[in-house]
């Protein structure tokens, strides 16, 4: 074969790629395209077929490649040729081949010596090539022959360009020896996009052509006319000995004879001839190569990493081990005992960034959703007013009431008691679904012993839902507590004497004005026609609703004062994925510019549910749904006797403030009944009493029985490992087998410009 040098290579690259698919990844070298360009007959098909020792293009006088030929060479076992305009048909004779290509190549241009850029692509499996791709171009012309038209210069030289400017392409510059190399329109063209001359290498054909007397010593040693990767002198086959039939490789051993016996080459004839050649391009693939494998090497060592820490505990693997389940079933309790105290606890480390946990979810149902849900409750004024003022007439019956009647007052403050019930119970449900929650994300990493994961989810939840009959009895009792006995010597209640001096709007609590309760981004819902829905920076404070342009406030589009202002919920949209609440104002007043109502949208239910919660600290609190119609309400409701009014403002300001305290009572005591009787509970039971209830449900083999998904997981995994380390050890070995040689350094070949 003539391509010897390559063949060095092609071990060490098959070596690589198989290492690389081991790991199921493709070995991305991207090998340089090698393109040879020059003039007419000069010799471009003959260097080419030398490369895969086979003679298989195309021969004859003037324009024989009339296409561009594409030739991906594969290295494989078998020899044979396909098209891919032919697909499915193998050649095995290359004498086919050619006459396939002519075919081809008149089927496009015409039998008259007309150019295409459409290019042939041939594939040539044999396992004496590398994986490359050579492109045979047309020669290039000055001249129009036969029906080639007239800008057939331009035309060649535009289909050069598509594939020589690539960075990846090296150029062979195929100039014969018996025309002035000064005027090489190879020459010329390589420099063009190869201003360097890091990628052209010069090549010199038919140097036994030359006419006696003469020789191409100064240039091929390049003295005279330089290029920077200098010139490789080659002897190719002559029309003569291609007619003949003589075989590449005694065309090799002709072409060596010639330079060792040619007075003017004999002294430099191990760097002329085509297996120096294709040994200076395999320099330069070994180089790219090269260049290549830190990048192989630092992606290949940052998989190893990552696998590292996972395979440890894989290595000494023995799935019928019982030391080896009893260990896996202990580390795992514990490591889910762990996890769930992280998660309710809250740790310093490992914090998840991309949701809240199920602590920090307690906390906002503790802390927001709670309050907000007992607040709803108690503000309901008109009718409380009208129980006031029932319960006030049937205290006194039949007579007159001169005084305000305690009992009255009694009756209404154990009624609004027990409406804390629901809320309550509510809040313990919300707690519960989290906690279970929880303990389902936990048992996540118990994903390899499905048993194992089903069993210890049962359990807790199990015990979680005991504890709930227990957490709920608790907070009733405290609400029963607090019905037992009404105190009204409390050190914080107002007493009558205070109650008869205040009016409702004293007692209004504020907090301190220009307090800045929460700031957050808000879309104010508008339809299309009023300038569409927008998204704004909002600015809650004790007194007032702002909203900016952007997060820098700087630019105030609307203050909106919180008097008589009340929220009330909205129905999500059919198309809609936001969650939306509204603002209104009880006077029917309009809230912004012509609209009564201005509402908001969040893109989460919690973040509504948080946004009422900040309201409430400003003191805008959410509509009551009316259960009667007003204007149906009995005439009696309200007596216009001013006695009774200020009867019934007197117990409304003492209810007022009495709720005020059992609020702020049941606000404390709740989370921390639930947090004792549930959550720490959870927590206690986890790590004490799990791993026995474990051992008593049943026979620890199938416990602890590996899913099949691990098992195979496991397999891939360390078969993973050791296909990288095998791949990481032949970058070495390539590494420490081959040898990089250095770019040549610049020369002076301003002549290639002046030759223009």
């Amino acid at each position: 074969m003539g391509n010897r040098g390559m063949e060095d290579l092609i071990p060490l690259i098959n070596k690589l790629q198989d290492a690389f698919s081991s790991i199921g990844q493709s070995c991305n070298l991207d090998l340089p395209q090698i393109a040879v360009v020059g003039g007419q007959s000069a010799g471009k098909s003959s260097v080419l077929e030398n490369f895969v020792g086979r003679d298989f293009l195309p021969r004859g006088s003037g324009i024989v490649t009339r296409r561009p030929l594409i030739l991906q060479l594969v290295n494989n076992i078998a020899e044979y040729a396909e098209f891919l305009h032919c697909k499915g048909k193998k050649f095995v004779d290359f004498e086919e081949v050619r006459m396939e290509i002519e075919a081809e190549t008149d089927r496009i241009t015409g039998s008259n010596k007309g150019i295409s850029p459409i290019p042939i692509n041939l594939r040539v499996y044999s396992p004496h090539v590398l994986n490359l791709t050579l492109i045979d171009l047309p020669g290039m012309t000055k001249v129009a022959v036969g029906d080639q038209p007239h800008d057939i210069e331009h035309q060649i030289r535009d289909m050069l360009m598509q594939f020589i400017t690539k960075e990846s392409c090296l150029i062979l510059a195929v100039t014969p020896a018996n025309t002035d190399l000064a005027n090489s329109d190879a020459l010329k063209i390589a420099k063009e996009v190869d201003p360097q001359g890091v990628r052209t290498i010069g090549v010199i054909t038919k140097l036994d052509l030359m006419d006696e007397g003469t020789d191409a010593k100064d240039i091929l040693e390049n003295k005279l006319l330089p290029l920077r990767r200098g010139y490789i002198g080659v002897v190719n086959r002559s029309q003569k000995d291609i007619d003949g039939k003589k075989d590449i490789r005694a065309a090799l051993a002709a072409e060596r004879k010639f330079f060792l016996s040619h007075p003017a080459y004999r002294h430099m004839a191990e760097r002329m001839g085509t297996p120096h050649l294709q040994k200076a391009l395999n320099q330069q693939l070994t180089n790219h190569i090269r260049d290549t494998l830190p990048g192989l090497r630092s992606k290949l060592q940052s998989q190893l990493l990552s696998l590292e820490k996972e395979v440890e505990e894989y290595k000494n693997f023995r799935p019928d081990d019982p030391t080896r389940k009893t260990k896996a079933l202990l580390q795992m309790v514990q490591q889910f005992g762990v996890d769930f105290e992280k998660c309710i606890e809250g740790s310093g480390d490992q914090v998840e960034t991309n949701e809240l946990s199920g602590g920090a979810k307690i906390n906002r149902i503790f802390h927001e959703r709670f309050p907000f849900e007992l607040v709803k409750i108690v503000f309901d004024e008109k009718e409380l007013r009208r129980e006031i003022s029932h319960a006030i007439k049937n205290v006194h019956g039949v007579r007159t009431g001169l005084f305000t009647p305690d009992l009255a007052f009694e009756a209404i403050v154990k009624k609004q008691i027990v409406k804390l019930k629901t809320p309550c119970l509510k809040c313990i449900d919300l707690v519960i679904q989290e906690l279970i929650n929880t303990v389902r994300q936990c048992t996540n990493k118990l994903a390899s012993y499905p048993r194992l994961r089903e069993e210890t989810e049962r359990i807790v939840t199990t015990h979680i839902r005991e504890r709930e009959g227990k957490s709920k009895d608790q907070v009733l009792l405290l609400i029963d507590i607090e019905l037992s006995y009404i105190n009204t010597n409390h050190e914080d209640f107002i007493g009558f004497a205070n109650a008869q001096q205040r009016n409702t709007a004293a007692n209004k609590k504020r907090a301190i004005p220009n307090q800045v309760i929460r700031k957050g981004w808000l879309t104010i819902n508008i339809s299309i026609m009023k300038g569409g829905s927008k998204e704004y920076w909002f600015v809650l404070t004790a007194e007032s609703l702002s909203w900016y342009k952007d997060e820098e406030e700087k630019e105030k589009k609307y203050m909106l004062p919180l008097d008589n202002l009340k929220i009330r919920d909205v129905e999500k949209g059919f198309m809609s994925t936001k969650h939306i609440f509204a603002i209104f104002n009880t006077e029917q007043r309009n809230v912004y510019k012509d609209l009564r109502q201005i509402e908001l949208a969040c893109d989460s239910q919690e973040d509504v549910d948080s946004w009422k919660a900040s309201f409430l600290r400003a003191g805008v609190y959410p509509e009551k749904d009316q259960v009667e119609n007003e204007e149906a309400a009995p005439a009696d409701t309200f007596s216009m006797d001013p006695q009774l009014e200020r009867q019934v403002e007197t117990i409304r300001n003492l209810v007022d403030s009495y709720i005020g305290i059992i609020n702020k009572s049941i606000r404390d005591l709740v989370p921390k009944t639930i947090m004792h009787l549930m959550i720490n509970s959870s927590k206690d039971f986890i790590h004490s009493e799990l791993l026995a209830y474990l051992y008593s449900c049943g026979d620890q083999n199938s416990l602890m029985e590996e899913s099949a998904d691990q098992a195979q997981r496991r397999d891939e995994m360390l078969r993973m490992y050791h296909a990288l380390k095998e791949a990481l050890n032949i970058i070495g070995d390539i590494s420490a087998n081959t040898i990089s040689t250095p770019v040549p350094p610049p020369v002076n070949d301003t002549w290639i410009q002046e030759a223009r």
